[in-house]
């Protein structure tokens, strides 16, 4: 019986003509409404596996787990507040002023013959910058900044391997400088944090990122300042910079967007590893070369760059870095040398996890016991 009935169904599929359903009761599979949406976050985790495992080899799997856990902060000290008092403030939470802590204790080495590398002075690390953070494996967190009895925020929150490429600037009283990429802002805080700028100009292309730098500013800074000719905010092309104010700097900060690795793993909004942004993401390198060599064109001869990403990728890091040398030599006949950081890196060793085998440049990588970063940073002194 069954057996027939299989054989009768057969039978009268074979005589069915399907095209005389009528449409409304045809089925035809949607598939941009059926499908489940692939999320961002993990199109980026993929990625970052396939690419992260090979350039980090038995390293990646803690860069992992450290990049998916909750990132450390550090707390920029604000200098237009009462800094001794804030300064204190943090002080009674434990935390401990970073820059200054390892600065102090190079300088105690090298007083006392343990260190063979240059000093301090030598090595000019931007000035008056205090950051406090918690011990390493100190998962406490700083509460939210406050406005202090100045009117201004008393200190700003950050990744504090964000404030390396601004501590490697080197910047001196009196210099003119240049942050190209400088929205949402965190590093332009930090510059005029220092008290070096004679002229700052502040640029990104985003009207939106601007408004947020605009925001940062009004928050932290005195009006005398940022109203005066201190400050300038602009929003142009940063890759045009060169022909608009050619050998004008004698600092200048390229902090380029990037596939900023951290974010791309947690948050799904503006996230550039969606489907729609993958052209974007795959010219990421060519744009990062023609900002960085736009920033060194912008630099006066014997000024000084520092190039830096959020990425742990080769390609946007040392790729680009020795990219745009390449393009400055070639097509403008300007020589630059990379500087070498390695005694920056014994500096901060302390606080940071740095990888050890990048082939310019310094690169902080995500740690459980000091998760900051990814952070790479590169300094660079144009020679003509």
């Amino acid at each position: 019986m069954a057996a027939l009935t299989l054989r009768g169904v057969r039978e009268l599929l074979k005589r069915v003509d399907f095209a005389t359903v009528p449409r409304r009761h045809r089925y035809k599979k949607k598939w941009a409404a059926t499908e489940p949406k692939f999320p961002a976050v993990r199109l980026a985790l993929q990625n970052f596996d396939m690419t992260y495992s090979v350039q980090f080899g038995d390293l990646w799997p803690s860069i992992r787990v450290s990049l998916l856990s909750e990132q450390k902060y550090g707390a920029l000290v604000n200098n237009f507040a009462a800094w001794d008092h804030v300064s204190a403030k943090l002080e009674q939470l434990s935390a401990k002023d970073f820059v200054n802590e390892a600065i102090s204790h190079w300088k105690l080495q090298s007083e006392g013959g343990q260190s063979a590398a240059p000093s301090p002075a030598s090595w000019t690390c931007s000035p008056n910058l205090r950051c406090f953070t918690f011990d390493r494996g100190d998962i406490s967190r700083f509460p939210p900044a406050r406005p202090g009895s100045l009117g201004v925020m008393e200190y700003y929150l950050m990744d504090a391997a964000s404030l390396l490429p601004v501590l490697a600037l080197g910047l001196q009283p009196g210099d003119i400088v240049l942050d190209l990429c400088a929205a949402p802002g965190g590093k332009t805080l930090a510059l005029l944090q220092t008290g070096c700028c004679r002229n700052l100009a502040a640029n990104d292309l985003s009207p939106s990122r601007i408004a947020r730098l605009q925001k940062i500013l009004h928050s932290y800074v005195p009006e005398e300042i940022r109203d005066g000719n201190q400050v300038r905010v602009t929003s142009w092309d940063g890759r045009k910079w060169g022909e608009l104010e050619g050998d004008t700097y004698d600092r200048v900060l390229v902090d380029v967007p990037c596939t900023t690795d951290r974010h791309s793993l947690h948050e799904e909004e503006n996230n550039i590893f969606k489907r729609s942004r993958k052209k974007e993401r795959q010219i990421l390198p060519v744009l990062q070369v023609q900002l960085l060599a736009a920033g060194l064109l912008a630099t006066k001869p014997g000024g000084h760059v520092v190039y830096s990403t959020c990425s742990l990728s080769h390609l946007q890091n040392e790729y680009v870095v020795q990219g745009a040398i390449e393009l400055l030599a070639n097509q403008y006949s300007i020589q630059v040398q990379v500087e070498d950081l390695t005694h920056f890196r014994r500096v901060f060793m302390d606080t940071f996890c740095f990888f050890s085998s990048c082939q310019v440049g310094e690169l902080v990588i995500p740690n459980l016991m000091a998760n900051f970063g990814p952070m790479y940073f590169c300094k660079m002194r144009r020679l003509t």
